[in-house]
């Protein structure tokens, strides 16, 4: 260690102050901010991650600030990450759609480390996020208009089917599906276009 003391001349005499009779520089560190801030957030998660001198990555621990671009640091929320690792991991949901957020990271030895002490460091350099806006699926996946396009013609086909066979029947014939009905198609498909046009 090392001992540090201060001398002067008060009053015609000379003084000598010892604010630290044993000082050692390993208890008294005060680190550079993390750099190279950058921040990905998908539909799930949020991914800010930093960078730190690889020496000193597995003694350290780290504080997060992250707030609305457009409010107060005063009110920006902190995370603690719970491990040594530079990066952290938050929920989505945590963010408003279609806002800019803005985030910040600082760190200091971690309190479980004996060898070494210090403060906080400054406050790296921002980063700022946007969660994008979720497409939102129609209210009504089926609305009247389609359940008309797809119902309609297919229910006049049907009648129509039963009509003919009814006909046949009548007049004495053996009405047989497989025979009669596929050439009246080309006849209903005639009529399924005119509908879907007097829709439209």
């Amino acid at each position: 260690g090392y001992r540090v003391s201060l001398q002067g001349v008060f009053l015609g005499s000379n003084l000598t102050f010892v604010p630290f009779p044993e000082y050692s520089p390993r208890q008294h560190i005060k680190l550079d901010p993390p750099s190279n801030l950058q921040a990905n957030i998908t539909a799930t998660k949020w991914q800010i991650w930093w960078s730190v001198p690889w020496s000193l990555a597995e003694i350290l621990q780290y504080e997060l600030q992250y707030k609305e671009h457009s409010t107060s640091w005063e009110i920006a929320l902190n995370k603690t990450p719970t491990s040594s690792l530079p990066q952290i991991e938050i929920e989505a949901t945590e963010f408003r759609n279609g806002i800019t957020y803005i985030a910040r990271v600082r760190c200091k030895v971690s309190e479980n480390e004996d060898s070494y002490h210090s403060q906080w460091s400054e406050w790296s350099q921002t980063a700022l996020f946007q969660r994008a806006g979720i497409p939102q699926l129609p209210e009504k996946l089926f609305n009247i208009r389609t359940v008309q396009f797809l119902f309609i013609p297919l229910g006049f086909v049907t009648v129509l089917y039963v009509f003919w066979n009814c006909k046949l029947s009548s007049r004495g014939q053996k009405a047989s599906p497989a025979l009669t009905f596929p050439h009246q198609l080309p006849s209903f498909s005639h009529s399924t276009i005119c509908i879907m046009g007097i829709l439209r």
